[in-house]
C-alpha cells in the first residue's frame, strides 16, 4: 500500500521497490508471474506458455524443437506467427474496451461489477450491473451497507453481491484468528460459520491448513 516502508531482508522498501523485490524473489521476473497465472487470466494453453517460455530466452526454432522434441522448425515458426496475431488481436480488443467504456461512464447502472481475482467457477452469476448490485445492497442490508445483514440471500448472484460487501469489513494485509473473524462476523449477521464459509468457498478469503489464520484473499 502507498505510504507504508516495508522492511526486507534488514532493508526498508517503499511499496513499489517492495513488490518489485517480491516479484523478482519469488518469481523471477513478472514475465515468468504471469506467465504461471491461470489460462482463465491469460487464454494461454500449457504449449504456448512453453513455446514463449522459449522465445523470451532467445532460443531459436531449431533449438525450441530440440528442447521439446515436437515438431519441426516450421511448426515453431507457425506458432510464432499465430501468437503474434493475438497479440494484434489483443491491441484491438483493449482499444474497443476502452472506447466502450468512456461511451458508459455516464451510464453507471450499466457497468459490471468487478469481483475478486479470487472468484471461483466465474460465470453468469458474476455478471452483475452496478444498479443491480445497490437494490440487492438495500434489500439486504437495511440499515445501511455498514449495518447488519437481515437475512443471508439463497440466490447465487446475491449472495456474491452481499459477501463482496462483508469481506469489506476486513483489513487487506491483516491475518486473523478464526476467534477474530467470528467476532467481526457476529457484528454482521448471526449465523456467523456460514458467513465464513461461503467467504472460503467463493474465493473472497482463505486461511491456513490449521484454520488458525485467516486473510483476504488479494
Amino acid at each position: 500500500m502507498e505510504g507504508i516502508i516495508y522492511p526486507m531482508d534488514g532493508t526498508l522498501y517503499e511499496a513499489k521497490k517492495a513488490v518489485a523485490r517480491h516479484i523478482k524473489d519469488m518469481h523471477h521476473s513478472v514475465f515468468d508471474y504471469l506467465l504461471k497465472m491461470d489460462k482463465k487470466y491469460t487464454g494461454l494453453s500449457d504449449h504456448q506458455k512453453e513455446l514463449l517460455h522459449f522465445f523470451s530466452k532467445g532460443f531459436s526454432d531449431k533449438e525450441i524443437v530440440r528442447e521439446l522434441n515436437v515438431g519441426s522448425p516450421s511448426t515453431v515458426r507457425n506458432h510464432r506467427f499465430k501468437l503474434k496475431e493475438k497479440e494484434k488481436q489483443a491491441k484491438v480488443f483493449l482499444a474497443i474496451m476502452n472506447l466502450l467504456n468512456k461511451q458508459s461512464d455516464n451510464q453507471r447502472e450499466d457497468n459490471f461489477v468487478q469481483f475478486h481475482k479470487g472468484a471461483k467457477m466465474v460465470d453468469d452469476r458474476y455478471a452483475t450491473t452496478e444498479k443491480e448490485k445497490e437494490k440487492v445492497l438495500s434489500t439486504y442490508f437495511k440499515q445501511g451497507t455498514d449495518g447488519k445483514l437481515d437475512k443471508f440471500p439463497s440466490k447465487e448472484k446475491r449472495k456474491l453481491i452481499v459477501l463482496q460487501n462483508i469481506v469489506n469489513r476486513f483489513e487487506r494485509d491483516k491475518k486473523y484468528t478464526e476467534k477474530e473473524v467470528n467476532g467481526i462476523l457476529k457484528t454482521i449477521y448471526n449465523d456467523f460459520a456460514t458467513i465464513r464459509r461461503y467467504l472460503i468457498e467463493y474465493g473472497f478469503m482463505e486461511r491456513s491448513r490449521d484454520c488458525r489464520e485467516y486473510w483476504i484473499k488479494d
